[in-house]
Parts: structure tokens; sequence; C-alpha cells
């Protein structure tokens, strides 16, 4: 028995916010994937880049996953975060960090999303690392 479901539109898909992780290439430049959309990656030289190329990357996974009847998932934690949250920072650091998004050629936002996300990478990367380290001399 085959059950049709029916599907929404594929502007549907394509206006879904995806969340990206944007990760440093030790050699340069940035690597960059929708976890959510298997096999979505790409690359740029900087964040502004990176994050164009995965957007691009992002729109022609969904086109070709719809032309082909392919199940394509919603966006993950969508409910449970809104993607937004405030902080408060002294001055002297938020001078700090616009300049340094204005010499990166991005927004303000996009910096802080890039530098939280090579935060994390690192962070992630110590811990396989060590736990690469324990397995190896077990």
């Amino acid at each position: 028995m085959v059950t049709n479901i029916k599907r929404k539109p594929l502007e549907y898909y394509l206006k879904l916010e995806y969340p990206i992780t944007l990760i440093p290439d030790e050699t340069g430049g940035y690597a960059v994937e929708i976890e959510d959309l298997s096999g979505c990656i790409s690359q740029g030289d900087t964040v502004a880049e990176a994050i164009e190329m995965i957007e691009e990357a992002r729109r022609l996974w969904l086109e070709v996953a719809y032309e082909n009847g392919l199940d394509i998932p919603e966006p993950s934690n969508e409910q449970e975060y809104s993607g937004k949250f405030f902080i408060r920072a002294p001055r002297s650091l938020h001078r700090k960090l616009a300049r340094l998004a204005k010499r990166e050629g991005v927004s303000l936002n996009q910096y802080l999303v890039a530098t939280l996300s090579r935060s994390i990478g690192m962070e992630e990367a110590q811990k396989t690392n060590i736990h690469k380290r324990d397995t190896t001399n077990s």
C-alpha cells in the first residue's frame, strides 16, 4: 500500500532557517555546514564568503531533494530556540568586536556567530583529540 503524503511547496522549505556550523580551517578560511541537511557543506576564505556559499549549497540541496521526492527535514530545535539572545557587554568590548567585524567585512552579528562557532568547534575538537588519545593509550 502506498501512502501519499502531501508535501509543502518548495518555497516553504527555501524560507526555513537552518542552523549552520562555521569551522575555521587551520590552513585558512572556513568550512561551514548545515547538520540538518546531510552532506550540505561548503567553504569560504572569509566568514562572509563561507556564509554566502552555504546559503547557495542549502538552496541547491533543497531543490534537488524536492525534485527527487526525498524527505526534507525541518530545522532542528526550531521551536526550542529562536536564535536570538541578548547580552550586555562593556562598551570597550563592544567597540573592539565592532572593529573586528568591520575588518572582516561582516556585520557584528555575523562576526559574533563565527567567533562563537569557532570557539565551540575548537572545544569540540579538543574533546575529540583527548578521547582519541585516551582510546589509543588504552
